[in-house]
């Protein structure tokens, strides 16, 4: 990042100091918003900023307290930056991975700090930590996954917290950074790297990891001492086949043992041995020097004990309009990882996601309907393959790749590659606080809103 935007960053954040102190001391409840946002994470974010642009961009501005965001975090995170922290490539308390949520709010947008714990529908209201009551005319949910550490048995958060323990999990700010410690302390012995059966927030994060731990050891003349394993409860290295495919033959050409169908249940980290399930409910012990954990994640429990939840406790929204599936519940939208969507969960969906969402909120408070906006499943997940190589996965509904670069240059994105690896470290996170959440950024489409 340059030292003019660096600049400017400051300036603006002095700026706005005052009033982001009189916002977060503020106990003030709006009347009631036209659009209640339940998240402040990368979908919330951006899809308040792009609903407010919508409407300006129809010359129909909203005003003060009519687009609200509930979350009560201090700090907002680049969560994809925790696999850099991981790989030793970044420090997680940098700018470039942390900021202040009130700092990237802005004051168009009103921030109450404060967790819905309750949804009533049918009366258009939600329920706040403190008790408050706040009504809406459109409720946007996207509150993200929860993280299920006590799902594994033996202590799992006990050796997280353990410097000496060899456990290690690039999937949370606290933990990131032990990644890398235990990645570079080790000498010999077994590294295993772990992945559930289920969804979880990027899927491909748990291979990367393992990727570049393999990297580094052999760049450090470790390779022939360390023996990196694969232990995943899904059927394959990738849901996309061309994808999986490739990155599967990379596995058996490094000499990376796979093990698939294998859940991890519980560990030993005393004894160092690790406990996996099979579908046929068997178990597996094997040992480790050291144990990279992806936790079993699922929807966040205020969501599954709700009436806007699916059976399998996501917000059960039409896969293509992002509009809740119940007709008395059509003024409820939801995208990201707390969602029902049949499609990767990962930040990149939501530059396809959040402008569906914008545009359908816009014609449903104008005409009482939505457009004919659909979403058609996009996700993207870089693939890390080395510290110089990553593989840029981008597919739609139906595991069918839909590639940005292939589509423009004819790059065969199935290919790992330097320059996909430098966007990765250098360029990404950058975007992200600059354009992404700020709502200006579209994905495939770059700069420019796609037409809707």
């Amino acid at each position: 990042m340059s030292l003019l935007v660096k600049t400017s960053i400051a300036a603006l954040a002095r700026h706005r100091a005052v009033a982001v102190s009189t916002r977060l001391s503020s106990t003030a409840v709006p009347q009631r918003p036209k659009i209640l946002v339940v998240g402040g994470g990368t979908g919330g974010l951006t899809a308040a900023n792009q609903i407010y642009n919508r409407f300006a961009k129809a010359g129909k501005s909203l005003g003060e307290g009519d687009v609200v965001i509930l979350d009560s975090a201090h700090y907002h995170y680049y969560q994809p930056g925790w696999t850099l922290v991981g790989g030793g490539l970044k420090d997680k308390s940098s700018q470039q991975l942390r900021r202040r949520l009130a700092d990237i709010v802005p004051d168009h947008i009103t921030l109450i700090p404060e967790n819905v714990v309750s949804f009533s529908p049918k009366t258009s209201s939600v329920t706040t930590t403190s008790g408050n009551s706040i009504s809406y005319d459109v409720l946007v949910v996207a509150a993200g996954i929860q993280i299920n550490w006590d799902s594994i048995n033996g202590g799992l958060r006990r050796a997280l917290a353990d410097p000496s323990s060899g456990v290690s999990s690039i999937y949370s700010y606290e933990t990131c950074d032990k990644t890398w410690n235990d990645i570079e302390s080790m000498r010999t012995g077994k590294a295993i790297f772990t992945q559930p059966a289920g969804p979880v927030k990027c899927a491909g994060a748990p291979q990367k990891i393992m990727w570049m731990a393999w990297d580094r050891y052999r760049q450090t003349n470790r390779g022939n001492n360390v023996k990196c394993e694969f232990w995943t409860g899904m059927p394959t290295m990738f849901s996309v086949p061309k994808y999986s495919e490739i990155l599967n033959a990379l596995r058996i050409e490094r000499g990376i043992r796979g093990e698939f169908g294998h859940n991890l249940v519980s560990i030993d980290s005393t004894e160092r041995i690790a406990t996996f399930k099979k579908a046929d409910g068997s178990t597996v012990q094997t040992d480790y020097s050291l144990l990279h954990v992806t936790p079993p994640m699922g929807p966040p429990t205020f969501i599954k004990d709700s009436p806007i939840a699916d059976a399998a406790g996501w917000v059960d929204v039409n896969d293509a309009t992002l509009q809740h599936k119940n007709p008395d519940y059509s003024n409820i939208f939801a995208l990201g990882d707390c969602s029902s969507l049949p499609t990767s969960k990962t930040a990149a969906a939501i530059t396809a996601q959040a402008p569906i969402v914008a545009e359908n909120v816009f014609t449903f408070l104008d005409s009482g309907k939505v457009s004919g906006a659909a979403y058609d499943g996009y996700t993207s997940c870089p693939l890390i393959t080395s510290y110089d190589a990553l593989l840029l996965a981008e597919f739609t509904y139906g595991a069918k790749p839909k590639e940005t670069f292939n589509k423009w240059f004819g790059i065969d994105q199935g290919k790992p590659r330097r320059v996909f690896f430098e966007m990765k470290r250098s360029l990404f996170s950058w975007v992200y606080f600059q354009y992404f959440v700020t709502g200006k950024w579209y994905g495939p489409h770059g700069f420019r809103r796609p037409d809707l």
